[in-house]
């Protein structure tokens, strides 16, 4: 069971659950509080399936020739709210000291491998410096994203003041632990037709759902969907890694879908939903029944409605095989970008070292102006013109010139005109759903769906999440809005798993973005939309600096370049609640040379 395939096959299903004895109490529970079997409902009909518990090995050190001990340090070498990276020999671990005990975890971010060390630690968890990830130090469980595994936990002990780690010479290696799963239970009567969950869509959001499920215990079935041809990928790496191949991006391998009864449907588009039936309709007719629906169908790329954009070496980058593609045309010949954004701006900085020209067509007078305001806007400009990308702002493409089915120029309203061998459209994107539009289910006048707290539609048992969502944010005093980050998704899609199991979980975590060109990695926390003013810290044109974004005197988001973990520390100020002010970010100034961040300790109401 599991896996990824194109077409629906009957299959029997098996099922090995593998669950800590709380979490089978948990999942075991009926909704009056009084143990039962599990009962699902599917196509209309309940059925009852009794666990079967397996001994979870909860010693990691069962073989002695993969576990190391070593001294790493005298008692008194931390302070409370400290961290050290300690060398064990082998490998090495971070040591954390909070309330006067000590705690050992992994010491890189599975996501992408940065340091901890050099993150924030805040009422026992660590973030990441890099992408705001956040890891409680006593569990080594992720708690906040991106990513999706958790952090190895390491035995501390203290002998005669000297504090001594032992630890997995493998996890050392690995520096990550993926979290304990159930798996499916054996239906030898089961439908093809007919799931208890359906996912559509297998971004981060319908991918984190499917994992937080089977690490709850859920043990029926899950099926995703995606019209894509790949199992879930790393899907920002498409416009910064352009010539990646669909293994090296991959979020899981094949064997995990296998492993853990996550059935993945390839190239299968969902064109309609009956709710009240609760029936997905396929594009090829194939009907799925559900009993529990997540709808993360992401979105979908805006194009240019002029003359010749059918054009063949024109692009939307929505595959891995687009990117390739853009790279291949693109080396030693001429590329066109249309659009400032993100995606448009992080294609055009990777290709400068592959073709022979890169031009950028944008319709404002600088890019992220809306985002990141004028001054940092210009900064970044000014970074792409040093490295010989041409822009031509607050103009629009007129015409698309091919020859042959092929494209040759681009033809501005300006009247200039482009020699193009490729061109990459990055104009911004529409939420997918118009398949929902005859569903009932609640969607506002952009096309967004409408989400509660839990993630919920207003159809019970009917979540949706990701890029295609509107819903409260906490920061922003529950104000309906969307927000297609990466995290974003991963934490919208753990929300929306918890709350098909009647968890009652909120979501409430704090935004956070990243976007790397020329080396310069720029993050960003918070709800920046609206924002009046920008107070600006550090040096702008040598790019290492910190942007506070403010309305109305409070700081809304803030952006920083090589001013790391800044960013991550001020998620987690907004993160509990704390408002900072205006006013405060003025004392920064004065620790902006030693990169100091005491002053946010105790800031805000």
């Amino acid at each position: 069971m599991g896996g990824c395939f194109s077409k629906p096959k009957p299959v029997e299903v098996k099922i090995e659950v593998v669950l800590p004895e709380k979490e089978r109490a948990k999942e075991e529970m009926s909704p009056n509080g009084k143990a039962s079997p599990i009962v699902y409902k599917a196509n209309g009909t309940s059925r009852h399936y009794q666990l079967e518990e397996h001994p979870i090995a909860m010693n990691p050190y069962r073989n002695l020739k993969d576990v190391v001990e070593a001294s790493v340090c005298h008692v008194k070498d931390l302070d409370n709210g400290q961290m050290r990276e300690v060398d064990l020999g082998c490998g090495k671990a971070l040591l954390v000291k909070e309330n006067g005990e000590f705690y050992a975890l992994g010491h890189k971010c599975p996501h992408y491998g940065a340091p901890l060390v050099k993150g924030v630690l805040s009422k026992g968890r660590v973030r990441c410096p890099w992408h705001g990830a956040c890891f409680n130090i006593g569990t080594g469980d992720i708690e906040d994203f991106p990513g999706l595994d958790s952090l190895p936990k390491f035995q501390v002990k203290i002998e005669k003041e000297k504090v001594y780690i032992r630890a997995s010479k493998q996890a050392l290696q690995t520096q990550r632990r993926t979290k304990v799963m159930a798996k499916c239970i054996s239906l030898s009567n089961y439908n093809i037709s007919s799931t208890n969950v359906l996912i559509i869509g297998a971004g981060p959001a319908g991918l984190v759902c499917a994992e937080t499920l089977r690490q709850e215990g859920f043990s029926d079935r899950i099926v995703m969907c995606t019209m894509d041809r790949h199992l879930p990928y790393d899907r920002p790496k498409l416009s910064k890694s352009m010539d990646c191949h669909p293994d090296q991006i991959a979020l899981r391998p094949k064997e995990f879908f296998r492993m853990y009864d996550i059935e993945v449907l390839t190239e299968m588009q969902v064109v309609a939903v009956d709710i009240k039936n609760k029936t997905a309709v396929f594009k090829d007719g194939f009907k799925m029944e559900y009993n529990k629906l997540l709808l993360a169908t992401g979105s979908t790329p805006k194009t240019l409605s002029c003359k010749g954009k059918e054009a063949e070496n024109v692009f939307n980058i929505c595959t891995v095989e687009d990117a390739n593609r853009v790279v291949k045309l693109a080396t030693s010949k001429n590329a066109v970008i249309v659009g400032a954004s993100f995606l448009g701006m992080e294609v055009a900085a990777y290709l400068t070292e592959k073709a022979h020209s890169v031009s950028v067509v944008e319709l404002e007078e600088v890019p992220f102006k809306k985002f990141f305001g004028e001054k940092v806007g210009r900064a970044i400009l000014k970074m792409f013109e040093n490295n010989r990308v041409k822009f031509y702002m607050q103009t629009e493409v007129s015409e698309l010139r091919e020859q042959d089915g092929k494209l040759k120029e681009v033809v501005l309203k300006s009247g200039k005109i482009l020699r193009a061998d490729v061109c990459v459209i990055g104009i911004g994107a529409t939420p997918a759903t118009g398949f929902l539009k005859q569903s009932g289910i609640n969607m506002d006048s952009k096309g967004f769906i409408v989400v509660n707290k839990m993630m919920q539609t207003n159809f019970p048992g009917v979540f949706a999440a990701g890029d295609a969502v509107a819903f409260p944010l906490a920061l922003r005093n529950n104000k309906k809005v969307n927000i297609p980050h990466w995290q974003m998704a991963h934490m919208q899609g753990r929300i929306a798993a918890l709350n098909m199991l009647a968890h009652g979980t909120e979501i409430s975590t704090v935004p956070y973005l990243w976007t790397a060109m020329f080396g310069k990695s720029i993050r960003y926390t918070g709800h920046g939309e609206g924002f009046d003013d920008v107070v600006i810290q550090g040096d702008i044109d040598e790019l290492k600096f910190v942007a506070f974004y403010t309305k109305n005197d409070e700081v809304i988001a803030v952006a920083s370049v090589n001013y790391d973990p800044i960013v991550s520390k001020v998620a987690d100020v907004m993160g509990a609640g704390r408002a900072i002010r205006k006013r405060d970010v003025d004392p920064f100034c004065l620790s902006c040379r030693t990169g100091d961040m005491s002053w946010l300790t105790g800031k805000g109401s």
